[in-house]
């Protein structure tokens, strides 16, 4: 069943983490956040929401869909006065035309079946000059081999049946790349990134993680019995590791400027 962002239940599984200083440095790469305005489409718990804020932008405006979700952005991020909130559709925001210098959307698009009306809501709220940055897996990201590093590939290989519901609802990056053309962006880049999504110190922390199903929408498709098969495997694969398991994931980053 796939996950609910609605649910009180998973109000906090997008708050857990701080964003990567390798996430940091990519989008400081990009462009110059200081004095900007942001806008963070689908912005869950608000992890990229505060590293913007962190990050010197002057305003920043988490968007969300999700009501408990926006609840934990505000907690998460209650020490930042220059964080503000919006609830709505990402496909029609309701913001104003060309308010923004920066647009993020991470790890939405999947989730969004029409591709083309995400990217003209994006292209419509950018300000002339302003910079989109898409960060999602493409299908090839997805299905790299599992490794001590890389968890999210021994999900697939313990369930093969997992592959086709995540490389259907996932773009491929001619696509992405076509519709920012198509919409009139200027300037695209690509880039891969190993983004550190989080530090255990043992096994037993990795584990708990999975159980939880924390910030990993995929594993909602398994019924309970299936996660504990998979934690089971996962942690076979740990046997006498007893150093901090430094969990990454590969995304694809698109930039693209108005």
């Amino acid at each position: 069943m796939a996950i609910n962002f609605h649910s009180e239940i998973n109000g906090t599984a997008y708050s857990k983490r701080v964003a990567d200083e390798n996430w940091v440095k990519l989008v400081n790469s990009i462009c110059d956040v200081k004095g900007k305005e942001v806008l963070d489409i689908g912005c869950g718990g608000g992890i990229y929401t505060k590293a913007f804020a962190e990050m010197g932008a002057a305003r920043v405006t988490g968007f969300d869909f999700s009501a408990e979700q926006l609840l934990t952005a505000k907690k998460t991020c209650k020490d930042y006065s220059n964080i503000d909130y919006r609830q709505g559709n990402a496909l029609d925001t309701k913001l104003n035309n060309e308010s923004y210098d920066i647009v993020l959307e991470r790890a939405i698009i999947h989730h969004i079946k029409d591709l083309n009306l995400c990217i003209k809501e994006i292209f419509r709220v950018l300000k002339p000059g302003g910079a989109a940055i898409i960060q999602d897996r493409t299908p090839e990201d997805c299905l790299l081999k599992g490794s001590t590093s890389h968890i999210r590939g021994y999900f697939f290989e313990k369930f093969p049946d997992l592959i086709k519901k995540e490389t259907s609802r996932r773009h491929s990056s001619e696509k992405v790349i076509n519709e920012l053309k198509s919409e009139g962006f200027q300037k695209i880049d690509e880039m891969k990134l190993w983004e550190i999504r989080k530090s255990n110190k043992e096994a037993n922390e990795l584990i708990a993680d999975l159980k939880a199903r924390t910030g990993r929408s995929i594993l909602h498709e398994l019924t309970d019995d299936q996660l504990e098969e998979l934690v089971h495997y996962v942690t076979k694969q740990f046997e006498g590791v007893n150093h901090t398991i430094v969990e990454k994931d590969r995304w694809t980053v698109w930039i693209a400027w108005k």
